[in-house]
């Protein structure tokens, strides 16, 4: 192991994370009520210009009204581009009259290391002033060629950074790739098309220690669809998918979850390398197939979820 290791920043449990626009009150009050890890109300995408003022007001109100942690949720907001002149309004109003009751922002389109230290200079101010005890952490939302050709410098930003995010949708258009649907596979392709990106973006997640989230899959008609894209990212290391609908939620979350069988095969390991090791051994053999100390950092990451999962689960 390399002396310079980055330990996990922040973890949190983001199996499933639904995307909500800010400015329909009634999606709001649902998404609180449902069974997402995650839930970010936006400001961005999923807002048309004129309703923009209005999504951060309901905003701003649910997080005032609407008691999400108590309910077992991280809640989050997606701001607008800084290439906008919403952005600096979405941090400020939001930090300013409802910031101790956040937990992330998302920052769209992160280009260079300079767009986050812009946002988190709003915050530390605005944290400072307020006199808020509670620290809101950054998320950057990685879906343009710029911000993928600088995925490893961004991921090492340090800050309030805590994952990064990969937007298939801008990400295509930025590329000026074909595709069919948002997260759809084109068949004229051999594979996927998005797999170097997301393989790039999650070694980055993983060497500086950042959680690596999937984004949006845009056929929500087509559940075996999404649940194979949601394989796919978690057999690269991805820990969660965003939802665009609500029926997407339980995918994702049966997806990321470790299912019973390996969690008891995670126990198992890690209790014969300890036998192995009272006996001066540093592998071991179990159901025919060797392990050794890098079977049991697997074994103990399928715990680390397992756990928070139960965790959750009570808290909710």
């Amino acid at each position: 192991m390399s002396h310079t290791l980055h330990h996990l920043r922040k973890p949190r449990l983001q199996r499933s994370e639904l995307a909500v626009p800010g400015s329909n009150v009634e999606m709001i009050r649902k998404a609180a009520e449902g069974a997402a890890d995650y839930v970010f109300l936006d400001m961005e995408d999923a807002v048309a210009p004129p309703d923009k003022e209005k999504a951060r007001e309901n905003i701003i109100r649910a997080l005032n009204e609407i008691d999400w942690r108590a309910r077992g949720k991280t809640i989050s907001i997606r701001i607008n581009g800084l290439d906008t002149h919403y952005m600096y309004r979405d941090v400020v109003d939001v930090m300013e009259q409802a910031g101790d009751r956040l937990d992330t922002i998302l920052v769209p389109k992160v280009g260079v290391p300079a767009d986050l230290y812009m946002v988190e200079a709003l915050v530390n101010q605005i944290e400072m002033a307020k006199g808020f005890e509670t620290r809101v952490g950054l998320e950057a939302l990685i879906e343009t060629a710029l911000g993928m050709a600088n995925v490893e410098a961004i991921a090492a930003y340090g800050g309030r950074l805590e994952a990064m995010h990969f937007g298939v949708a801008d990400y295509a258009a930025s590329c000026k790739a074909r595709t069919v649907s948002i997260g759809g596979l084109n068949p004229d392709y051999p594979g996927d098309q998005w797999h170097f990106a997301l393989s790039r973006m999650t070694v980055a997640c993983r060497a500086y220690g950042l959680r690596a989230v999937d984004g949006p899959f845009g056929d929500f008609s087509d559940p075996e669809a999404y649940l194979d894209a949601a394989k796919r990212v978690a057999a690269l290391g991805i820990e969660g998918k965003w939802a665009i609908h609500p029926s997407q939620i339980e995918l994702a979350n049966e997806v990321f979850s470790p299912p019973a069988k390996e969690v008891a095969r995670a126990r198992r390991i890690i209790e014969a390398l300890k036998e192995a090791e009272e006996q001066g051994k540093g592998a071991a053999a179990l159901d025919g197939k060797m392990i050794d100390a890098a079977s049991e950092r697997m074994a103990r990451n399928v715990l680390v979820v397992h756990e928070a999962i139960e965790r959750a689960a009570q808290a909710a």
